[in-house]
């Protein structure tokens, strides 16, 4: 049972952050179309960079463990929706991709590393990252969309990708060698920085 475990993780562990070497630097940033709900469910889904940070958030909580494993993704979603918040009522905030594509190298890190913060360094940490997410969030509300329903969306796919994060974070630690988180942040680290690169 153990092998097999061990035989599924690891390439699922990779899957995520290897797709960001196939392709270009993709952003979720991209004028999507849709109302409401409906919108903000699919918005995270639309660019790897919220795709990898995200998942990354919930692998990063359960090497953390603990208190962290709610605590870490509440931060998250917490924040991002301040940061839509703060979109939505038109405020601005610097360097936004900028924010994202460096979040996807610092998540990247801290799994690479297995970095262990007090609960309130990592959360402050994912707070910061979440606050760029959010703003790109909002930015990107539909014309005529209901606010409410769009973060709505957003939340719940952000709270799934949190989930399939904390998922491989406690297959993949419990059941593959220590190797294979940090190939998996290490490759996140390099999708960041494609991203970097083409800005």
């Amino acid at each position: 049972m153990t092998r097999t475990l061990t035989r599924l993780a690891a390439p699922a562990a990779l899957t995520l952050p290897a797709l960001t070497l196939l392709a270009t630097p993709a952003f979720a940033h991209t004028g999507l179309h849709g109302f409401g709900f409906a919108a903000g469910l699919s918005h995270p889904f639309s660019g790897l960079d919220h795709m990898l940070v995200m998942a990354g958030i919930g692998i990063w909580a359960a090497q953390l463990g603990g208190r962290n494993l709610w605590l870490v993704p509440v931060a998250f979603v917490g924040t991002m929706l301040l940061g839509a918040g703060l979109a939505l009522v038109g405020s601005p905030l610097p360097q936004v991709e900028l924010g994202i594509a460096g979040s996807v190298i610092a998540i990247g890190l801290l799994i690479s590393l297995g970095t262990k913060l007090p609960s309130a360094a990592a959360s402050a940490l994912v707070a910061l990252m979440a606050l760029f997410h959010g703003h790109a969030h909002g930015t990107e509300l539909p014309a005529m969309a209901s606010a409410w329903g769009y973060a709505a969306g957003f939340v719940l796919s952000t709270a799934m990708l949190h989930v399939i994060g904390l998922g491989l974070g406690f297959v993949t630690f419990k059941y593959t060698r220590p190797a294979v988180l940090k190939i998996v942040g290490l490759l996140t680290m390099m999708a960041g920085g494609a991203m970097v690169a083409g800005l």
